[in-house]
């Protein structure tokens, strides 16, 4: 397999499409109505959302280099393993597309009502300091994987059907890095504005067809990881 004709564009793809996540979006934007309650200062705003969207970055990478060697190992161990997590990517990517059509209804890819819950309460703690925002990044990076980390899994599998290399890094920073870009955008905007209700509507219009991209995106990667192991 070439790391280099077929991984990049897919993971590129995979990133840009999975950075459209309703669930990174909500959280961010509650985070920020908050900030701008709490704090007065606008450039108080960019810095905590700056240190959070840090957080989310930073944990995500640390949790790929964690994954990769045990998705490779699981590879070498059985072939069947990767047939596995195809099989697990296109279930959750029909669930997706499920929530295309009736949202909401029956079992969901998302954050857990009592964790959510937990979000709201962690969120309203924050204080002057950076840190606080940072370690918030990280607990949400963690709760939030039923919702947006289905897509890392396929990305995780697929590097490591090219071997443990050096290469492999440097794709991670990538793919997070697309995975947070929209984040950013989503901050820059909200800071300049200085609102997030707008932000907000345009979410819950478009949530639908968010997750009818990323499901259609979780049944291609598995569809495509089976035949390819098959």
């Amino acid at each position: 397999m070439e790391i280099t004709n077929l991984t990049i564009p897919i993971l590129v793809g995979a990133a840009i499409i999975d950075s459209i996540n309703p669930c990174a979006f909500g959280v961010l934007i509650f985070l920020l109505a908050y900030l701008f309650k709490a704090f007065h200062s606008r450039r108080s705003v960019l810095l905590h959302g700056l240190t959070y969207i840090g957080g989310v970055f930073i944990t995500y990478l640390i949790a790929g280099l964690v994954l990769l060697p045990i998705i490779s190992q699981l590879g070498r161990v059985s072939t069947g393993a990767y047939i596995g997590i195809g099989v697990i990517l296109i279930i959750f990517g029909l669930l997706e597309i499920k929530d295309f059509f009736f949202y909401g209804k029956g079992f969901s890819l998302g954050i857990l009502p009592s964790v959510g819950k937990r979000i709201e309460m962690l969120v309203r703690k924050i204080t002057g300091k950076l840190s606080t925002s940072f370690f918030l990044g990280v607990f949400v990076a963690l709760v939030e994987l039923p919702c947006t980390g289905a897509v890392y899994l396929g990305i995780l599998a697929l590097v490591s059907l090219a071997g443990l290399t050096a290469n492999n890094f440097i794709l991670l920073v990538i793919y997070n890095l697309l995975f947070v870009l929209p984040l950013v955008v989503i901050l820059l905007f909200i800071h300049r504005v200085g609102q997030t209700e707008k932000f907000e509507m345009w979410r819950e219009k478009y949530r639908g067809y968010m997750r009818l991209a990323i499901g259609l995106l979780l049944v291609s990667l598995g569809v495509w990881m089976i035949n390819f192991i098959l």
